[in-house]
């Protein structure tokens, strides 16, 4: 929880979060993540401030139980002192206890978002999901929290201006709105409606056209003059140099082209980012086979 301190920004974990967007579809697979189509809506975890504070944020806890398809879980909420925003003890279940820092006793617009990121470890925990070490492990509770529909309460929750700020979450803002972004596009949502906070919707933008950029990338079709221009290059380098290192910088790399091995493209999948590899031979139409995205291709 960035609570005053100088908000990070930019995309810091870009690599990790989009690994974590693979893994999510290796795990619930694209039939299962039609599941999580709609996000929670924001009506299920508003809080007023005259509510009973523990009743809720039972309450609110609940719906995100019921988002994020928990239905035999349940959380009880506590408040105490502590340094993070939240806790929450992984066991067996099917009780679950979760405690919220002291300060959402009055920041309880705030709650719904603490919860989301909290109740996705339990998920996660079931789904035997993880990623070594603590920071990258955390980066794949807030990218999984985002694309299942919870997650647009953690960007909502950033405010920032000239005397104070507020983040929850280990994500930038940014990245934030870049998950956002991917899962509107796979899903056909658009969550901009709901963001009560003019700098988290400011970042959803930036992470939309950050987003926006992994479909315009070569060899899709879709890929701008310069990085058409510069595919054409590497590849007539790849044709006259078979197994040499691919150059950096691009996300495509060619293999083989030998004279018994026929030229091939990799490349990320725009949408869960799984590698797709196929023949170079001109246009092409290719299937991920991990989301089933279907890609217009250029080789």
């Amino acid at each position: 929880m960035t609570n005053g301190s100088e908000v990070v920004h930019g995309y810091p974990h870009l690599d990790t979060v989009r690994a974590a967007i693979t893994a999510l579809y290796r795990r619930l697979s694209q039939e299962g993540l039609y599941a999580y189509a709609g996000s929670v809506a924001p009506a299920d975890v508003a809080f007023a401030d005259d509510d009973d504070l523990h009743l809720g944020a039972q309450r609110v806890a609940h719906a995100l139980v019921q988002q994020l398809r928990l239905p035999d879980a349940r959380m009880i909420v506590s408040f105490r002192e502590m340094s993070h925003a939240a806790s929450v003890e992984l066991a067996a279940g099917p009780e679950y206890f979760i405690e919220l820092n002291d300060r959402f006793r009055t920041h309880r617009r705030d709650i719904g978002a603490a919860l989301a990121h909290e109740v996705t470890h339990v998920l996660l925990h079931r789904l035997d999901l993880s990623f070594p070490g603590t920071r990258d492990n955390e980066i794949l509770t807030d990218t999984v929290t985002t694309y299942l529909g919870a997650g647009w309460l953690l960007l909502d929750a950033y405010r920032e201006d000239g005397v104070s700020s507020q983040k929850l979450g280990y994500l930038t803002p940014e990245e934030f709105g870049y998950v956002l972004a991917k899962r509107a596009l796979a899903f056909g949502e658009d969550p901009s409606p709901w963001f009560t906070s003019p700098q988290a919707y400011t970042a959803y933008t930036e992470g939309r056209a950050r987003a926006l950029r992994d479909g315009r990338q070569p060899p899709l079709t879709a890929a701008g003059w310069t990085g058409r221009h510069r595919y054409a290059k590497d590849r007539r380098y790849a044709q006259d140099h078979p197994g040499a290192a691919p150059a950096p910088g691009p996300a495509y790399a060619f293999e083989g082209g030998g004279r018994d091995v026929a030229l091939r493209v990799s490349f990320p999948c725009p949408t869960c980012h799984q590698r797709i590899r196929i023949p170079v031979r001109g246009r092409v139409r290719a299937r991920c086979g991990l989301c089933r995205t279907v890609l217009e291709c250029d080789t």
